[in-house]
């Protein structure tokens, strides 16, 4: 089995993530069942939210914030899980409960070992 990258992305206002309180107690449940049926299949690695306030560093700069693409997205948190192929992440992915908001998206991306010698 190959590991692969999801990233999730959301749209955000200026001082932090646009769903609610409410919104994210109500959401629970979904992230709770959907992560669980992955560690249930035991192909789960990591995952986690990520803090809203971030450093973007570049080559030529630091800037204070992380980083948004258009319409204010910016990723939200990640998994990590373990799959035969990159068509069984695929349809993971498209339950995932983060599609429910607008301008929402799941990447979804192989990973590539480093060489141990």
């Amino acid at each position: 089995m190959k590991e692969y990258l999801l990233l999730f992305r959301n749209s955000t206002g200026d001082q932090g993530y646009l769903t609610t309180t409410e919104e994210m107690a109500g959401d629970m449940p979904l992230w709770q069942n959907w992560i669980g049926q992955v560690a249930m299949q035991g192909k789960l690695v990591s995952t986690a939210p990520v803090e809203f306030m971030g450093v973007h560093v570049s080559k030529e700069s630091l800037t204070e914030g992380a980083h948004r693409e258009a319409k204010n997205v910016m990723v939200t948190g990640y998994l990590i899980c373990k799959a035969n192929d990159l068509k069984e992440v695929e349809e993971l992915s498209k339950s995932c409960p983060i599609l429910k908001y607008p301008n929402s998206s799941v990447e979804t991306r192989p990973l590539i070992p480093f060489p141990t010698h």
